[in-house]
């Protein structure tokens, strides 16, 4: 298993929603970097498809999971992903190899969107920016 989670949307402690805030708050952050693929605005949050062989980034930042288990479970049911039932879920958690912003690699888990996007607006920029006016502030921030 892997001991890190790249994450590019709301799983980034200060803009996670209280349903999920105390378990994110328990992350470690590592550092920023990116993987290839696609990231789409999906409405209240952000979904990324991965592909190794587009030119295309998406940005995030690396954390360190705890050693509490209960942690990625809650993340587990949070982003929809039943590892019983992979097809039904909404986010799978998947390994993927995240380059760093230094230049080295490392293995993370990943949730990535297990539906077509269809319809959703494409991120051109890679990151996904989260309206902090609606928690009070008066930016907006990638997360």
């Amino acid at each position: 298993m892997s001991d890190y989670l790249f994450t590019y949307g709301t799983l980034h402690p200060g803009h996670a929603p209280e349903e999920i805030a105390a378990a994110v708050r328990k992350l470690r952050p590592v550092g920023t970097g990116f993987l290839y693929g696609a990231l789409y605005d999906l409405g209240d949050y952000p979904g990324a498809v991965l592909d190794a062989a587009s030119k295309r980034k998406i940005a995030g930042t690396v954390f360190q999971l705890p050693k509490d288990e209960d942690v990625l479970r809650q993340l587990d049911e949070y982003e929809g992903f039943d590892p019983d039932s992979p097809a039904q879920s909404l986010f799978l958690r998947t390994h993927c190899s995240v380059t760093l912003d230094s230049g080295n690699s490392l293995p993370c888990w990943i949730y990535v969107y297990n539906r077509a996007p269809e319809t959703a607006r494409w991120l051109a920029s890679g990151a996904y920016q989260i309206n902090l006016r609606d928690v009070g502030a008066n930016t907006d921030l990638p997360v």
